[in-house]
């Protein structure tokens, strides 16, 4: 999984293997970076994680974890909310790439690669926890299960895949709050039908305009209760589904709406993909190429995805 960050004239472009990053000069590191030697032996300790209650509108609402990591030395570290990790690099032009994980070891040895964030994949976890395909059989509390153990095994930020909300608008903004309580750093949302099928696939199904749009307002007002800054990446399948004018028309909506990330799965050309991240061309954009390499062209700069 790819996020493009839009750039600028201002920034140089940098060759890492098959793949052109582009990232400002003042920038200590390319975006794809190993972590350096005095982080590797960055320890983490439950004892020192402490929860610091706020209030939104003089309401009291969840805990925000704030999480102390260690290091080996004397000195202490106190490490940055997930979110807020992973808003940092949404901010940083760039390509990033997150591979995915489906327990506490496959994030582990993401983050041992050297990469600045993972995602969860409800394909491989419904796969290695039932044996089973991504077609809805996985339920939302063994999601919130395995979500927990990742989250608490690693120190990168990671990105939940909250499939279609479980439900309607109000499920939808339960499922976000338990995402957060979790531990994720963002949250995956799309808009197919109940009982959903695994992308890349024929015959999947979307709900209307105006339910994906409601799905992702939904999604901003739980991040506004809970006191959060959780990244929603939000997410269409109209380009198999319907057409690919209506998967810019949903891009375009859920940005309104508030959305972080703009995903549209199973883009089938480099045209395509051209027109995505000129739609909100402020807006970061996500990119799964499971079957694909294709070469896209942003703002004068040439990428590979």
């Amino acid at each position: 999984m790819n996020i493009l960050q839009p750039s600028s004239s201002s920034m140089q472009s940098f060759r890492h293997g098959c793949t052109i990053g582009v990232w400002q000069r003042s920038r200590l590191r390319p975006p794809f970076h190993r972590p350096s030697s005095s982080l590797s032996n960055l320890a983490f300790d439950s004892s020192i994680i402490r929860q610091k209650s706020t209030s939104v509108a003089g309401k009291r609402v969840s805990p925000v974890l704030h999480t102390v990591a260690a290091y080996s030395g004397d000195k202490d570290y106190i490490a940055d909310p997930p979110a807020k990790a992973l808003r940092r690099i949404l901010e940083s032009p760039g390509i990033y790439q997150g591979p995915a994980c489906f327990d506490a070891l496959s994030a582990k040895l993401v983050e041992r690669a050297g990469f600045e964030f993972c995602f969860t994949s409800g394909f491989s976890i419904s796969a290695a926890r039932l044996g089973l395909p991504d077609t809805g059989f996985i339920s939302f509390g063994e999601m919130i299960e395995q979500g927990r153990l990742i989250t608490e095994a690693v120190s990168i930020p990671v990105i939940g895949d909250g499939d279609n909300g479980y439900g309607n608008a109000m499920n939808v903004k339960r499922t976000v709050k338990s995402y957060i309580r979790a531990g994720f750093a963002g949250i995956i949302l799309e808009d197919q039908v109940s009982p959903k099928a695994c992308g890349h696939t024929q015959g999947r199904k979307v709900v209307s305009r105006e339910e994906a749009v409601m799905r992702i307002k939904a999604a901003v007002d739980a991040r506004k209760e809970s006191g959060s800054d959780i990244v929603i990446v939000a997410r269409t399948d109209s380009r198999q589904a319907v057409s690919f004018d209506e998967s810019l028309w949903r891009s375009r909506a859920f940005a309104d709406a508030g959305a972080d990330v703009l995903f549209i799965d199973a883009l089938t050309s480099k045209e395509e993909m051209k027109a995505f991240c000129e739609t909100a061309p402020l807006v970061p954009k996500m990119v799964c190429h499971v079957y694909m390499f294709c070469k896209i062209l942003i703002n004068g700069q040439i990428i590979f995805c």
